[in-house]
């Protein structure tokens, strides 16, 4: 009877225990609780006071700077006072309809001239006869040419590469007559082929770019004829574009299917920021079977203006054109 009767009592006070520890757990919790909010609440009291002292030992929130330091920002304070008038300079000027020649870059006690632009005349072997044409037309010789670099910032090359047999007949007749005329940039870097013209382009903007810091850069056929002040004329609005791409541009539909815009192969240019851009990617840009294609290509998905300028088709001869074949 004993044993019946203990069962019962035992389960009622696991019963009445339960309750009590359920409470007991609550208010451990709740006491837990205010604590670490507590302790929350004094780190961060702690943080603003050690941000007010190190404000208060350092000069008010402001971080101490050596003299040179101090000297440094004196400086870029002044340049920038200097570049805010040049700027509004330069406003003015282009208001005025005043058209620059070329800039100059000063290091030191030297300074050079920056050239407005670096004209690559595209040619070959056997074709001397669309070389003197040219030169017979619109550019100079001798001291001329010297002096329209000098005097308009103009640097026109005949772009030429090497013969697959280096050092045959082709290339030496090259070398020779570039010691008479001094107006080739030769692509060591390039063997001459029709088929690998688009290459060939790459390798004069990359070559050009590494060579003259000019700020823009053209390609142009060895059958075209160029008005070198229309063509200033015409940079001169594109001066306030870092990445243009200009040209007469065309897009449409090849076997039906679409192809990207891009500019006719006969002229085109770019600015020194995308002249460096496939200089630096020279490896890796892919070339089709035409260069005018190619450059298109290259500048797909890139924050480049791209500027359809009529002047530049030079087959067309719009009204203005500075260009037109020969």
């Amino acid at each position: 009877m004993q044993i019946r009767e203990g069962g019962p009592r035992r389960g009622a006070a696991s019963a009445a225990r339960s309750p009590m520890s359920a409470m007991m757990l609550a208010m451990f919790a709740t006491m837990a609780s205010f604590y670490v909010a507590g302790r929350l609440w004094q780190d961060a009291q702690s943080r603003v006071y050690l941000i007010k002292e190190l404000d208060r030992r350092t000069g008010q929130g402001h971080s101490t700077i050596s003299v040179d330091d101090t000297l440094k920002v004196v400086a870029c304070r002044q340049q920038g006072k200097r570049l805010a008038s040049l700027e509004m300079e330069l406003a003015a000027a282009k208001h005025e309809g005043f058209v620059g020649k070329y800039t100059y870059e000063t290091n030191g006690t030297n300074s050079r001239k920056r050239p407005l632009i670096v004209i690559g005349i595209m040619t070959s072997f056997g074709r001397k006869n669309y070389r003197d044409a040219v030169r017979k037309s619109w550019l100079p010789t001798g001291s001329m040419l010297k002096k329209l670099e000098e005097e308009k910032g103009i640097v026109v090359r005949f772009i030429v590469g090497r013969s697959v047999n280096r050092g045959d007949a082709s290339d030496r007749e090259i070398d020779e007559e570039n010691r008479s005329t001094k107006d080739f940039m030769i692509l060591d870097d390039h063997t001459e082929s029709e088929e690998e013209s688009p290459k060939k382009t790459k390798s004069f903007f990359a070559n050009a770019a590494e060579s003259f810091d000019a700020e823009f850069y053209a390609k142009v056929n060895d059958d075209i004829y160029i008005n070198v002040d229309t063509l200033s004329a015409m940079l001169k609005e594109h001066w306030d574009k870092p990445r243009v791409y200009i040209g007469c541009m065309k897009s449409g539909e090849v076997f039906s299917e679409s192809y990207f815009r891009h500019a006719s192969g006969e002229m085109f240019v770019i600015s020194k920021a995308v002249a460096q851009f496939i200089s630096i990617n020279r490896s890796v840009l892919r070339t089709y079977a035409h260069d005018d294609v190619s450059v298109g290509s290259w500048l797909i998905g890139l924050a480049v203006k791209h500027v359809n300028e009529a002047k530049l088709c030079c087959s067309s001869w719009p009204s203005g054109a500075l260009c037109s074949a020969l």
